[in-house]
């Protein structure tokens, strides 16, 4: 049996992040991850789908400057974003927090950021064991090691510390973690794939040249059912940008109410429609006078064929039972937002915040150590996609007119409010007393002391 001190599930950012971190520690770390293709990379590596970008704020979360980071992963510098409801729009140029980067973000190609991560990982010691999958983790807290992972090729691996990393399907996570949780109580109770995600689809299209914008992302809010959900144009380089959305799983058309109201939906629509569906009839409504031949697929982008579909984490993250000598990492213990629909940044730290503490037997202040580092930003996450539950396109309307006035009358705090109406007066005050409710670790589900150790 291979033994090493940090076994790690998964090699996406926050897996291939935790070995980097262990190995430079001076940790015997390794990463096992089964490995896809895509058509846009050479190597078989983790299931990477394009994210929407990453903000100023971001890269400080992740701990990894911007200038770091090879010219190939950034396609196109970013000096805001347009939030676009069924007849109001505000356009943003700064996130309002602190950064050092100097503009509001860059777009970037997440499979060469992925296998730039890997090479840091490589570079500083870790192991990166592609094209096999972990079948089974067999845990004995009194036993050398503690814990067996079972591969699918035969492979057994023994050792001190496990790190969760098999982002949001959490394949091997839900049966890890059941075995510390009390009578029938699961993991899938707070963190069901079926209940509490997203789906997102996306296309990679070439933009003609007069309606390419490579400075701005896209959202448009209040234009399909879902209150986290909403299409999305995103700059990529050589005029492509990926055109996709996020929707939860298992909506039914028949719990929309007033479905009339939504600008992409139709009367002939007896469910709700496919990605791609959703998809081209945006174009059509943004671009009149354009065919979606107009936009035309670039096949050798994505994972195949120009598209790709991929789950998002959508809910309240989760505490890690660390007296097991185990660590959640990323879109596995649920730090990721269909709202803002990013979770790069948060996953590459939890998961350098697990490979140093485990290479340096401090597990145990895992989950001390990542509020502090990304609690405020989960926070920020968790608060928002609750104050816009229910949330119908007028809503959005107002929204956006009264977010458009603050810009311009003082900012987003009580001042900017009073100055631009009741509408903006009762968001500060929802969004504040929302965020009251879920401080003091509040917005963590399934709390570390909750497991049997």
């Amino acid at each position: 049996m291979d033994r090493v001190d940090v076994a790690i599930v998964g090699g996406g950012p926050a897996g291939t992040a935790a070995a980097w971190a262990a190995a430079d520690e001076g940790a015997d770390a390794v990463v096992v991850e089964k490995g896809v293709p895509r058509a846009d990379r050479e190597r078989l590596g983790p299931d990477s789908t394009d994210a929407a970008g990453m903000l100023d704020y971001w890269l400080e979360i992740m701990d990894i400057p911007a200038e770091e980071l090879p010219d190939d992963v950034i396609l196109s510098v970013l000096d805001g974003a347009e939030f676009i409801g069924p007849s109001e729009s505000v356009t943003l140029e700064s996130t309002g927090i602190d950064a050092a980067y100097d503009h509001f973000g860059f777009a970037f190609h997440r499979a060469k950021f992925d296998d730039w991560l890997r090479d840091r990982a490589e570079d500083a010691g870790g192991r990166y064991e592609v094209g096999t999958s972990v079948n089974a983790v067999e845990t004995d807290l009194s036993g050398d090691p503690r814990h067996t992972l079972e591969l699918a090729d035969g492979e057994r691996i023994g050792a001190d510390y496990l790190i969760l990393a098999d982002g949001p399907q959490r394949t091997i996570t839900t049966g890890v973690l059941d075995g510390f949780l009390p009578g029938s109580r699961s993991v899938s109770d707070y963190l069901s794939p079926d209940t509490a995600n997203h789906i997102a689809y996306q296309e990679h299209r070439r933009i003609p040249e007069e309606l390419f914008d490579p400075a701005h992302i896209k959202f448009w809010w209040g234009v399909i059912p879902g209150h986290t959900a909403y299409p999305w144009i995103f700059p990529n380089d050589d005029n492509v940008a990926r055109v996709g959305l996020t929707m939860p799983i298992g909506m039914d058309l028949a719990d929309v109410e007033r479905p009339e109201s939504y600008a992409l939906l139709e009367p002939g629509d007896e469910r709700i429609p496919a990605g791609a569906t959703y998809l081209e009839r945006l174009l059509e409504r943004e671009y009149p006078g354009y065919d979606i031949e107009d936009f035309p697929l670039v096949e050798d982008r994505g994972k195949r064929g120009g598209t790709e579909a991929y789950p998002i984490s959508s809910t309240r993250p989760i505490d890690s039972p660390t007296a097991a000598g185990i660590a959640v990492v990323g879109g596995a213990m649920g730090t990721t937002s269909a709202f803002h629909e990013g979770g790069d940044h948060v996953a590459v730290r939890t998961g350098k915040i697990a490979g140093e503490l485990a290479a340096n037997d401090r597990l145990l202040a895992y989950n001390g150590r990542w509020k502090k580092a990304i609690g405020e930003e989960v926070l920020r996450n968790v608060t928002f996609a609750e104050v816009v539950r229910g949330w119908e396109p007028a809503d959005w309307d107002r929204i956006f007119a009264a977010t458009r006035a603050m810009k311009h009358r003082g900012g987003y705090d009580w001042g900017g409010a009073l100055k631009s109406g009741t509408t903006a007066l009762k968001l500060v005050a929802d969004y504040r007393w929302t965020k009251r409710g879920f401080g003091d670790g509040k917005y963590v589900q399934l709390r570390q002391d909750e497991y049997e150790v």
